[in-house]
């Protein structure tokens, strides 16, 4: 646990970790005040794409828990970074929210419904039919196609499991053929970044995530010490199954400072 605790940087999963729908998990205040009162560097690194910066910082203020914008960093501002990289002044269809447009805007990205480079899918309440077919058509046209993460599913308030990106863009895969690019956890893409915006080494970092398939694999290909917290998606009994295991498992992020 020394080890742990003597972390320069934490990088801390959102949904099933930090809280479920508007409601703060178990814990969570006391693991940011001791973050705070040690001193720690600390990331909240979230594959959803559907909010801004400023959207997240004050959803945690709502909940009782103050945290500037610059701790946040999502699955949207990297794909809108990975693209600006790509293709510097592009365009995109997107399926989404204001969370992945905002990302794209602040990349110089316009947004296109004719013809784009990329087609970008993320989770959306505005996801239809009629969406559906616009991006297939689009991208048997040419255009890219790109998702903001490869989640299947994910947690909402109450526990209750939903579709994520990865379920919403199969249909669009299916039907074209093409395999999207998928640019949130576990690519390494957004881990380098995390560590870029922390300013810290892997060896001095840890990720507190609540899912094997993102998180915990992530933290394992880019070489950072992983902890699972079973507040989210993966029960206990699940760990198993995978060919990879967490370094730490904790019932939540509380047990981070109190084991």
């Amino acid at each position: 646990m020394k080890d742990l605790q003597n972390k320069k940087a934490f990088i801390c999963d959102m949904d099933g970790v930090i809280y479920h729908g508007n409601k703060l998990l178990p814990g969570v205040l006391e693991f940011v005040a001791w973050l705070r009162k040690e001193d720690k560097k600390f990331l909240f690194l979230t594959n959803s794409s559907a909010r801004t910066l400023r959207e997240l910082s004050e959803k945690m203020a709502r909940m009782g828990l103050k945290v500037s914008e610059s701790h946040f960093y999502t699955s949207a501002r990297a794909t809108a970074t990975f693209l600006a990289s790509q293709k510097p002044g592009g365009s995109a269809y997107v399926i989404g929210d204001a969370g992945i447009i905002n990302a794209l805007y602040d990349e110089g990205y316009s947004i296109n419904d004719n013809n784009p480079d990329y087609v970008v899918v993320s989770e959306s309440a505005n996801y239809d039919y009629a969406r559906i077919c616009h991006a297939t058509k689009l991208v048997l046209n040419g255009a890219k196609l790109i998702g903001t993460n490869p989640d299947l599913t994910g947690p909402i308030e109450g526990g209750q499991i939903v579709p994520a990106t990865g379920a919403l863009l199969a249909p669009i895969e299916l039907a074209t053929g093409a395999k999207a690019y998928y640019v949130g956890k576990p690519n390494p893409l957004m881990m380098r970044n995390a560590l870029k915006k922390l300013g810290c080494q892997r060896e001095e970092t840890a990720i507190v995530g609540d899912r094997m398939d993102t998180d915990i694999i992530a933290g394992v290909e880019a070489e950072i010490t992983t902890v699972l917290v079973l507040s989210g998606v993966t029960k206990r009994e699940d760990i198993s199954r995978f060919a990879y295991q967490p370094d730490y498992v904790f019932n939540g992020v509380g047990d981070v400072i109190s084991a």
